[in-house]
């Protein structure tokens, strides 16, 4: 609910009135000042800005923020590899959380900067905008991270930072402390040699900037680390941990280090196998193409080298979903036009190919591009100069000339591919086939379902809807049964809670054809509700509700309906998660009457210190929720639906291809995966329910 609105307990019949605050004179409390003078003008001296608006850099200063200053400095070591004079880059988390990036790159230069007149170590790490990455004849032809900024604003916002270079025979040394500034000027420490050439960078970010945490996340790391690898074919990346406690997900066992290397001299042939781990594969391995060009800009002078290279691999999977794509190691998660080439690419070279060999008869259409890209996994990576980003979130390549490149790239790598390989593309043709077949019996499915949903209602019958139209302060809350529902419904803000009690558990999206999910009366009482379509067709600005919040109960079916509905959303509508509207509600597990007040917790290190606060005697009778239908709607609105009081969890994807691993993992097909996954992680499982 707004800000600005009061919300006053009535009867159960009318529980809520919403009394408006006083804003008639909000524009004069806004209004600024009347002798608006040259003294009113703040000009922030060089990282000061960071420090004032660190949101304008990295975007949040929550934990994706903390992560993204390791990006940066490990995205210098990648351009110095990109360069052709990196092979090894080690990333450490040392024991007090600050991390240590080392690489045996040229170093950064040491020599004064005409410019600055400082030398180039403290010019990269304190000015903004200074560095060797803005094309024509600099330090490096591509380059990705924030071109110049990147280094300078992890120091900002650093409490402090050692560089350490090696280059030139000699070794340097500065110090920033406080937000970036020098301890001194660059010193000479020592010598070097040859093989001690590099860039060493160790830093500890600023509390007071990450006030929401400061402790990094090994997997979050290790996960971003290995698709630099696959990337970038060739390099080995080192990972070390080197606390000694389990902060992070990372604890030490017998006072050894935790290490992993991550090295792949396959590149993104070998990322599209490891995203296909779990898959059965139609082409046994990825089919692989690259090409550079060199092309002219429309000032007709300015000459650039784009490089492209694209695996591509077809499975038994039914998704559609399995297009990766980067730019300069930067992952593009809205596509651009880079994907646009190779799905023109596909197209023609496939139906071309279908037509040559009479896959496809003269009466029948072309497949299509869903029919292409079913159960097809491809990771596209392009090297560009000068690269231009479309969208707010700058995810999207704008680059018109690229689109006719990998186009051509992939085009000429794909034919040449199914001539030489005959038995391989047969399958692939029967793969599309029988995707074409299922798109047409999915379509008669979903035109039914779209007529019958327009001659009964607008919104399912189930659907307690909100009486609220902005869908900026309404919620969906997707409940287990109907017992749940009806507490849900009563317990509500129904001014802003819409209620959609599911039956039972839904269909496993991940393993069913689309004319079984188009069928399901529950999946399509989903999407009418949510109101934005699906796939393709999705368009996130027309969803009802900001938040979809799944609530179901603390056991393995509620689990196990968590995830067939997290699935459902991934594969059906994916930019509800990308954009982070998916939430998981978190009811309490356990319930204490003491002395005519009732007590909550929600896991068993919350009991105890309930316990130990209250000053319970062994034995005390506490109540432990099995399930939503136990709880009144009292219960259900003060511990899990009311804004002021209530948990949830937001649904994020940092990383696509881990979380497509783990959904075939745990919804696919092949059982010894899922066998392997639950042994490996039962080990952290609490409260279960048998």
């Amino acid at each position: 609910m707004a800000d600005e609105e009061k919300k006053t307990a009535l009867n159960e019949e009318d529980r809520f009135t919403y009394v408006k605050e006083d804003v008639s004179n909000e524009k004069a409390l806004e209004k600024g000042k009347a002798d608006y003078s040259g003294s009113d003008i703040q000009v922030l001296e060089g990282l000061e800005a960071v420090r004032k608006r660190p949101g304008m850099y990295i975007a949040t200063t929550a934990s994706a923020g903390l992560h993204h200053l390791v990006w940066e400095i490990v995205d210098n070591s990648i351009d110095e590899a990109l360069a052709g004079y990196c092979t090894h880059i080690e990333v450490t988390i040392d024991h007090d959380n600050s991390i240590i990036v080392k690489d045996n790159g040229r170093g950064v230069p040491v020599d004064i900067v005409a410019k600055s007149g400082l030398s180039g170590v403290e010019t990269v790490y304190t000015i903004l905008h200074a560095g060797g990455k803005f094309g024509g004849e600099g330090g490096y032809k591509v380059s990705g991270g924030l071109h110049g900024v990147g280094a300078s604003v992890v120091n900002a916002l650093s409490v402090w930072m050692d560089v350490t270079v090696c280059r030139d025979g000699g070794k340097f040394y500065l110090r920033f402390e406080n937000g970036g500034h020098p301890v001194g000027h660059l010193k000479r420490i020592g010598t070097s040699t040859e093989e001690e050439r590099g860039t060493t960078v160790h830093f500890l970010p600023d509390p007071t900037i990450f006030t929401e945490t400061t402790i990094y996340n090994y997997e979050t790391i290790r996960n971003h680390l290995r698709q630099m690898a696959f990337l970038n074919g060739g390099i080995k990346i080192t990972l070390t941990d080197l606390r000694t406690s389990d902060e992070g997900g990372s604890p030490i066992e017998d006072g050894q280090a935790r290490t992993e290397a991550f090295e792949y001299q396959g590149g993104i042939r070998e990322y599209v196998k490891y995203i296909d781990t779990n898959k059965i594969p139609v082409n046994a391995n990825p089919i692989y193409c690259e090409g550079a060009e060199e092309v002219t800009l429309a000032d007709g002078e300015t000459k650039e080298r784009i490089y492209a290279e694209v695996a591509l691999q077809w499975t038994d999977s039914y998704s559609q979903d399995g297009v990766y794509s980067f730019c300069n190691n930067i992952s593009t998660k809205e596509g651009g036009t880079h994907v646009e080439g190779m799905n023109l690419a596909l197209g023609r070279v496939l139906n071309d190919y279908a037509r040559q060999f009479k896959f496809l008869k003269d009466d029948q259409k072309n497949f299509t591009g869903d029919d292409c890209r079913e159960g097809l996994t491809c990771v596209i990576s392009i090297k560009h100069p000068n690269p231009q980003y479309e969208g707010q979130t700058k995810t999207k390549l704008g680059n018109s000339e690229v689109r006719k490149i990998v186009s051509s790239v992939v085009g000429d790598g794909l034919r040449q591919w199914l001539e030489e390989n005959p038995n391989e593309a047969k399958s692939i043709m029967e793969k599309l086939s029988i995707a074409s077949k299922a798109r047409e019996a999915a379509r008669v499915a979903r035109e039914k379902t779209r007529k019958s949903a327009l001659e009964i209602t607008t919104l399912p019958g189930k659907l307690a809807d909100c009486s609220s139209k902005d869908p900026q302060e309404c919620e969906l809350y997707i409940v287990e049964g109907n017992s749940a529902g009806g507490s849900a419904k009563q317990g509500r803000d129904s001014k802003t809670q819409a209620i959609l009690p599911l039956r039972g558990k839904i269909l496993n999206v991940e393993k069913a054809r689309e004319d079984r999910i188009w069928a399901n009366a529950e999946i399509g009482n989903m999407i009418t509700a949510i109101g934005a379509g699906v796939r393709e067709n999705f368009d996130v600005s027309k969803i009802r509700y900001n938040k979809v919040v799944i609530m179901t109960d603390a056991d393995v079916d509620g689990d196990h309906i968590r995830i067939l509905l997290l699935t459902f959303f991934y594969r059906f509508m994916r930019p509800l998660v990308d954009e982070g509207h998916v939430f998981i509600a978190q009811p309490p597990l356990y319930k204490i009457d003491y002395k005519g007040s009732a007590y909550y917790a929600y896991n068993d290190a919350q009991l105890e210190v309930l316990r130990k606060e209250l000053n319970l005697k062994p034995g005390f009778a506490f109540q432990r929720y099995k399930g939503l239908g136990e709880m009144d709607y009292n219960q259900l609105w003060e511990t899990t639906m009311d804004p002021k009081a209530r948990k949830m969890i937001r649904i994020t994807v940092d990383d696509a291809a881990e979380a497509e691993q783990i959904f075939t993992e745990l919804m696919g097909d092949e059982v010894e995966p899922r066998r392997k996954y639950i042994a490996e992680n039962a080990k952290f499982v609490q409260n279960l329910d048998i």
